[in-house]
């Protein structure tokens, strides 16, 4: 558990009744917090939607209690493009603001990011923000990661230094990611919307740049998910593009081969037909005669085909 109050303090047991008990980060595993919150009057169907590893996002409140539900996103093995989301929940509840995550890692990452922000003074309504902002901005550089693949993936297919199947890979992981994003971020803008409206009215005052900030940094994820997500399309569409222009110039090159072998085909065929009166067969330089023909058709038909760029 960690606990911003006058400093950063780490403890595993730990009385939230002090009231230098401000912000709290800790895990959903933890039994103290959630017997705290369930004494202190926060309903039992939040305690089930913060252990609800579906549960969507979400803003719920009754009289004393705010809780947000966001996702947190997180890479896979699987791939680099690939990014699933995990359930985070913040709770303000008597002054204090909880947040809590099933992932340990996840909330060490955010102690880290918040203790640089963190001042003793800061309102808790201004914490909320910098913590909901750290998330913001932790999505939108997983989008720029993305589009900085996707140019990767995009020069390798010009150079023609690609393998189809892993570049069709990365596109669909990356297809998943956007999308996820995209759709997760309209429904946090609105998320955000309801808490700012639900704030009071000096609280949305004093605080109204700082969610104007969020709302357009949101908008920005949605706008360059979908961009990004039309991207692979384009992207997709590129290697068929290529794909298909390789087995024409296959096609072209076996035709071409073709030509170059049909009038010497004809040639060899007449003189296989078993007829008794064939004046070239009684020649004393007729195989050379025929051999000279056959070179000589077989390149020029060559030259011709390289000057129409067949071969």
């Amino acid at each position: 558990m960690y606990i911003f109050a006058d400093r950063l303090y780490r403890k595993e047991e730990i009385q939230i009744d002090d009231e230098n008990n401000k912000i709290i980060f800790t895990t959903t595993q933890n039994e103290t917090i959630l017997k705290w919150l369930v004494k202190n009057g926060f309903p039992e169907t939040f305690i089930e939607d913060i252990q609800n590893e579906d549960q969507s996002v979400v803003y719920e409140e009754n009289e004393n209690t705010k809780l947000l539900i966001l996702k947190y996103f997180i890479q896979e093995e699987e791939s680099r493009l690939l990014y699933t989301d995990i359930n985070i929940a913040i709770i303000l509840i008597q002054n204090r603001l909880i947040f809590l995550c099933s992932y340990e890692k996840v909330v060490k990452e955010m102690v880290a990011k918040f203790f640089k922000r963190y001042k003793p003074k800061d309102r808790i309504e201004y914490s909320l923000y910098n913590i909901l902002d750290i998330l913001i901005d932790r999505t939108m550089a997983i989008v720029d990661y993305i589009d900085i693949e996707l140019e990767a993936i995009e020069d390798n297919i010009f150079y023609k230094n690609f393998d189809e199947e892993d570049i069709q890979k990365d596109l669909y992981f990356a297809r998943r990611s956007l999308n996820k994003i995209a759709k997760l971020s309209v429904q946090e803008n609105d998320i955000i919307n309801k808490l700012y409206n639900h704030l009071t009215t000096s609280i949305r005052k004093k605080l109204k740049y700082e969610f104007i900030d969020l709302k357009e940094h949101l908008n920005f994820l949605i706008n360059e998910s979908k961009t990004y997500l039309d991207r692979t399309g384009y992207l997709q569409n590129l290697i068929m593009g290529f794909i298909s222009n390789r087995m024409n110039q296959a096609m072209q090159r076996l035709a071409a081969i073709s030509l170059i072998f049909l009038p010497l085909t004809f040639i060899v065929g007449n003189y296989g037909m078993n007829f008794k009166y064939m004046p070239e067969l009684d020649w004393k330089y007729g195989y050379e005669a025929v051999w000279i023909l056959n070179v000589a058709i077989a390149y020029i038909i060559y030259r011709w085909l390289r000057k129409q760029k067949w071969i």
